[in-house]
């Protein structure tokens, strides 16, 4: 019987670009679960990558090698490549996609784009112009209770 946790892992190999939120609704599991398994993961490739260990050799019986000459690296940092159309760096301010936690929360469209438009008001850098968003929104959400 497999355990949940290699539920989602499996899922996720198989569906390397299904979201968080999806991954959790198939696996009947929640998003911080598999939030975890994914924490859980990274650290897991990250010990199986480890250190390579050195082997020292002694060798009395002739002369030691000469060094090698000493090169220049040069390293140079690129720009991680950023996803705007899928995951842009805006939507996952905290470490969790906002429309993850939106489908979780099963908060439906005009309460979604609320926290969609407040989430990333400080970070997108129009944060008046999301805010009245928000606000738009949020009142079309009243307005829809009062009918």
């Amino acid at each position: 019987m497999k355990s949940k946790a290699q539920t989602v892992r499996e899922y996720m190999n198989a569906n390397p670009d299904a979201t968080v939120g999806e991954t959790a609704k198939k696996c009947k599991v929640t998003t911080q679960y598999v939030y975890q398994v994914k924490s859980d993961e990274k650290k897991r490739s990250a010990k199986k990558l480890g250190t390579p260990k050195l082997r020292m050799q002694a060798s009395f019986d002739r002369e030691p090698p000469a060094p090698e000459p000493i090169s220049v690296l040069r390293i140079t940092m690129e720009e991680p490549k950023t996803d705007n159309v899928n995951h842009p760096p805006h939507y996952k301010t905290g470490g969790i996609e906002t429309i993850d936690f939106i489908e979780a929360k099963e908060l439906g469209y005009h309460l979604g784009n609320v926290i969609k438009y407040v989430t990333r008001a400080k970070h997108k850098g129009a944060e008046l112009e999301d805010l009245k968003k928000a606000q738009w929104y949020l009142e079309r959400a009243i307005m829809k209770l009062h009918i």
